[in-house]
């Protein structure tokens, strides 16, 4: 199989999973596990929110053996909501970063709050608040994996992920402040392409290892446009 080819695996097998972006796969988010099953032959049952019924979606396409969920990265259960006790949150914001789908609003000192229609139940809100004041409740009772979740859910979640990468991406830019801002500050570097031979002779030296802020800054305003927010 050709890289094009490849690439057009890892699409596919994308649009399959959940995209809840809980990284239980032990991946960055469903878009690194796609193409990890595409490119290096990772299982395909590492995918908890997607269930058996994910799996068995994703041996389908990939001609590979439905395995059992791999329980080292979760078990299939009904789908979660997060709920934030607003007595006691301290408007932190630390929430607000770690959901990949931006379903937590609040601004610094004030009280957040859960949009519960963009909410994946990815828990990753959970770990980051320093007061335990972040509960999980069942949103789909008897419900898991595909039945717990629709094609029409992925899709917006999916899209709204896009939109919280973009953000993120800016606020890195205007200089790292938390530990999430400077990953994606990190992960944009690396991302740059390194300058063709024959530059201008004229042009001044950079130091090695500097960022090239306009580029990055470039790219993630490229970003933002392609996934113009909205009023959740």
């Amino acid at each position: 199989m050709n890289s094009a080819s490849h690439i057009s695996l890892a699409q596919d097998i994308l649009a399959l999973l959940p995209q809840t972006q809980c990284k239980r796969c032990g991946f960055e988010d469903c878009q690194a596990y796609a193409q990890s099953i595409a490119l290096e032959n990772t299982p395909i049952n590492q995918c908890p929110p997607g269930g058996q019924e994910g799996i068995e979606r994703l041996a389908q396409l990939t001609k590979r053996a439905p395995l059992p969920l791999n329980e080292e990265h979760g078990v299939e259960g009904t789908r979660k909501m997060a709920f934030i006790d607003e007595q006691w949150c301290i408007g932190c914001t630390l929430c607000l970063d770690a959901c990949p789908t931006d379903a937590i609003v609040g601004t610094h000192k004030s009280m957040h709050t859960v949009i519960e229609a963009y909410c994946t139940g990815c828990e990753l809100c959970v770990p980051v608040c320093p007061i335990d004041c972040i509960e999980l409740e069942e949103a789909t009772p008897e419900q898991s994996g595909w039945r717990a979740w629709s094609a029409e859910q992925a899709l917006e979640a999916q899209a709204r992920y896009d939109k919280h990468k973009a953000r993120l991406d800016l606020k890195a830019l205007r200089g790292p402040k938390t530990h999430t801002q400077a990953k994606r500050l990190h992960a944009l570097n690396e991302q740059q392409p390194q300058a063709p031979s024959g530059t201008v002779k004229n042009a001044p030296a950079q130091k090695a290892g500097a960022i090239d802020k306009a580029a990055l800054l470039q790219k993630a305003l490229q970003a933002a446009r392609a996934h113009p927010s909205s009023t959740p």
